[in-house]
């Protein structure tokens, strides 16, 4: 049995564990993750699947009322979220599953279309985060929406339109909450004001509660070559730089992951959490707020081999490697 969102080939034991079925062909779906002692877990929806759903159900309402949509994740999954549509105004409910500390839990997300002559047009207003600060892949003023996300809602806004026979439509999206929301995450501390950001490499949220954390931990311990990665796209990389290898994902996690792994580890994924694991303080007097924002400085590469060379002292067993979002290899502690 394979986890179809992460590639992971659940140990047969853990499937034998799992007696309710229903509970299995969710994990088989990808909408759940199966866990070490046999339960599922479920995954929720990112804010960029959630806003995608408000907005194709907008544009469909314009035809008819609407209680449901379905439409691709980048991951590759089908699904369908649920939805109230009528008139051209489309909302939808942040359904995080069974992750308990996700802030954006039950926000809503509303969208309203309106018929235009030709085209596909998407706005970003109220409660959508902006960035007040230039930054490597964003301009001062622009929505905080990933590329995936912007991505997904287009193509979502797209194919809705097509469906109805619409040969132009423009889409507003809103958080009516997201300011308030947006006070509880780091949005203020790396530039973006005004909203929450609209995320989402996956299109899912990972149920990441104690009991995930045990499974992932039940893995670094029993693989004799494990590398540890930090989220989906270090999940990926990691991957192709390592394939002879057990790599768990294993989040914010990795001091509790060291502590069970054996003999050398590596780790590997995007600078941000790495850096900042490997030196809290990797920050100061740089400048930047945010880590991505030091690796396009001249200061980047003094500041990494630093931390790399004070951290392979203090842990001489683990190896490093840090990629950008394109694969490439920033850095190698060697």
């Amino acid at each position: 049995m394979i986890d179809p969102v992460t590639g992971f080939l659940y140990p047969a034991e853990w499937v034998g564990r799992c007696t309710d079925l229903t509970a299995r062909d969710l994990a088989m779906s990808g909408l759940g993750v199966l866990t070490a002692d046999g339960s599922v877990l479920r995954r929720g929806f990112t804010t960029g699947t959630t806003a995608a759903a408000a907005c194709r159900a907008a544009v469909l309402s314009l035809a008819d009322p609407v209680d449901a949509v379905s439409f691709l994740l980048p991951c590759g999954l089908e699904v369908v979220v649920r939805v109230r549509g009528d008139g051209g105004r489309g909302e939808a409910g942040k359904d995080s599953g069974d992750y308990r500390s996700d802030v954006t839990a039950g926000l809503a997300f509303v969208a309203v279309a309106e018929r235009t002559p030709a085209g596909i047009e998407v706005e970003y207003g109220e409660g959508v985060g902006r960035f007040v600060r230039e930054t490597p892949r964003y301009p001062l003023g622009a929505p905080a929406v990933s590329p995936t996300a912007r991505e997904t809602i287009e193509e979502a806004v797209r194919s809705a339109a097509a469906s109805v026979g619409l040969p132009g439509v423009r889409v507003r999206l809103s958080i009516p909450e997201g300011a308030a929301v947006a006070a509880k995450t780091l949005n203020p501390r790396i530039g973006v004001e005004g909203g929450i950001s609209v995320l989402g490499s996956t299109g899912l949220v990972e149920p990441w509660d104690d009991h995930l954390s045990e499974s992932a931990l039940e893995r670094v311990e029993s693989a004799e070559q494990v590398v540890l990665t930090t989220g989906r796209l270090g999940l990926r990389y990691a991957r192709l730089l390592f394939p002879d290898r057990e790599v768990v994902l294993v989040g914010v996690h990795l001091d509790n992951a060291l502590a069970v792994a054996k003999d050398e580890v590596v780790i590997c994924g995007l600078p941000g959490l790495v850096m900042k694991f490997m030196d809290p303080g990797v920050l100061a007097g740089t400048g930047c707020a945010t880590v991505e924002e030091l690796t396009g400085t001249p200061a980047w590469q003094g500041v990494m081999e630093q931390t790399f060379a004070s951290f392979k002292a203090a842990r001489p067993k683990v190896r490093v490697v840090i990629v950008a979002r394109d694969g490439t290899v920033l850095g190698d502690s060697g």
